[in-house]
């Protein structure tokens, strides 16, 4: 009889220490308003995560001025403040 090994690993985080800065973004047409956080990275690419869905990755992106835009154009609104990695 042959045995399979079901022990869950956790997934491997794909940031891990490789972030840079965390901004919140929300769309505050919402009610309550949705929130979604910016995440770059130190070699300046983004992420944007969804809490809401376990911090799922919504979209991937080359820098910070294409994360932005895309959240800008779905009315998207930063959260006053960035969190640098170095205050954590």
């Amino acid at each position: 009889m042959q045995l399979t090994d079901t022990t869950l690993f956790p997934a491997p985080d794909p940031v891990q220490d490789n972030w840079n800065f965390l901004e919140a973004w929300v769309d505050p047409l919402q009610s309550p308003p949705y929130v979604l956080l910016l995440l770059g990275d130190k070699v300046g690419s983004c992420r944007i995560l969804d809490p809401k869905e376990g911090y799922s990755l919504i979209k991937r992106c080359e820098s910070y001025d294409e994360a932005q835009l895309w959240l800008l154009e779905d009315e998207y609104e930063p959260l006053e403040g960035r969190l640098p990695s170095d205050d954590v």
